[in-house]
């Protein structure tokens, strides 16, 4: 089995469930030492990563935990950041306690854990990859200030990138459109009708299957690309891991 990751060491957060969970298993099988994150959901006991909790919304729970995973792997190449979480708001009807919720849990965590991963990385080089989404480029009607705070993350990652690229260090962000927890929660937001309606503009929208991507098949090799030395010469980008739902740049 190829294992172009072999020997890297990888920080994945928010890694219990989901996106983190999917890059969790697609490092490892890689080949890379991998120190998983959670908050609040148990990790699966046979993920193949070391596993330290952290409240990735806490810069000093977040520089503890970088410093823990520094210690347990021996260095830092490479940080997925999929500490996040999307959340209903519409427009007219949003509070400021949404505003801090969803800020804290998206925009906050990716650039806590940017800076701190950096601090390490800058001596050697690495790979950050962030997640963006397609409703921050797109908007949301039903999700404002998520697509928002996920606009914020997207030009942060820009900003990080020029700001990094003297350290050898790329700075990329994922948008993708997968089948996890987050959908389902967006079809319990709308209701059953309106879920139905959901799924018939996901098939109507994404040509490739016309369905959500599995995040194991589909975004798991992606977050290993960018791992690897093969995206060295890329950074500051979004890439839609969406089968062709936003098509960037057309």
């Amino acid at each position: 089995m190829s294992r172009p990751l072999h020997g890297r060491r990888a920080v994945v957060t928010g890694a219990a469930s989901g996106l983190g969970a999917a890059a969790v298993k697609a490092l490892v099988e890689a080949g890379a030492h991998v120190v998983g994150t959670y908050h609040q959901t148990e990790p699966a006991d046979d993920a193949g990563a070391h596993w330290l909790q952290c409240d990735a919304r806490d810069p000093v729970a977040v520089d503890t935990m970088i410093d823990a995973a520094v210690s347990t792997l021996g260095g830092l190449d490479v940080l997925v950041n999929a500490a996040g979480l999307w959340h209903q708001g519409i427009p007219g009807s949003i509070t400021a306690a949404d505003i801090d919720f969803v800020l804290d849990t998206n925009l906050k965590t990716t650039i806590y854990t940017n800076q701190s991963a950096h601090a390490v990385m800058r001596k050697s080089g690495g790979h950050i990859i962030n997640f963006g989404s397609s409703e921050a480029v797109m908007g949301s009607p039903i999700s404002a200030v998520y697509a928002a705070a996920k606009g914020a993350v997207q030009a942060w990652t820009r900003s990080a990138a020029k700001a990094w690229a003297a350290d050898k260090v790329t700075v990329n962000a994922l948008a993708p459109a997968m089948q996890t927890r987050g959908a389902d929660r967006l079809r319990e937001f709308l209701g059953p009708g309106a879920a139905t309606f959901i799924d018939q503009q996901i098939k109507a929208s994404i040509p490739l299957g016309g369905a959500l991507g599995d995040p194991e098949r589909d975004l798991g090799p992606v977050v290993v690309f960018l791992a690897g030395e093969g995206s060295r010469f890329i950074t500051g980008q979004l890439l839609a891991v969406d089968g062709g739902l936003i098509m960037l740049g057309s």
